[in-house]
């Protein structure tokens, strides 16, 4: 079996992290909407607006990526905001979900975080029951709101 590692993306990692975003859209049927370049990411990345953590294997190099941010809640405090969690489809109940979203949790701990949150498709259900059985809340009283800014 390959071995696998877990750790902080690096510049050189940004198109992969693009290319698996975009792999996720297609998943959710919504590769149109898709419309963040891999300059966007590039020069966010670069200004520290969001990290990645990476899962890879020395023969398969990057195999899946956790993408999140720093938030606050007015509530609880200090958060960390998964935006998006894959793992592309090959490499899907090899481990990697779970080491990703176990050092994505531990990042959290570190920076004294108090919750870590992230959104799930209700008709996800992989991912639905990945969470659950992380002992995750699953929220289905909240709606989301937003307002697309063009420029």
């Amino acid at each position: 079996m390959n071995k696998m590692n877990i750790r902080k993306a690096t510049l050189a990692d940004i198109p992969t992290v693009h290319d698996l975003v975009r792999e996720l859209a297609i998943y959710e049927a919504s590769e149109a909407a898709f419309t963040a370049t891999l300059e966007d990411y590039t020069r966010d990345f670069e200004a520290g607006r969001f990290e990645v953590l990476v899962a890879e294997t020395p023969d398969d190099g990057v195999i899946g990526m956790a993408f999140f941010y720093e938030t606050y809640s007015t509530w609880k405090g200090a958060m960390l905001w998964l935006e998006d969690f894959v793992v592309k489809a090959a490499h899907r109940r090899s481990g990697a979900g779970q080491l990703l979203f176990d050092a994505y949790v531990a990042e959290a701990r570190q920076r004294g975080c108090r919750l870590v949150k992230w959104q799930v498709l209700d008709w996800n259900e992989p991912a639905l029951n990945f969470y659950r059985r992380q002992q995750a809340i699953i929220e289905t009283n909240w709606w989301n709101g937003k307002i697309f800014l063009t420029s």
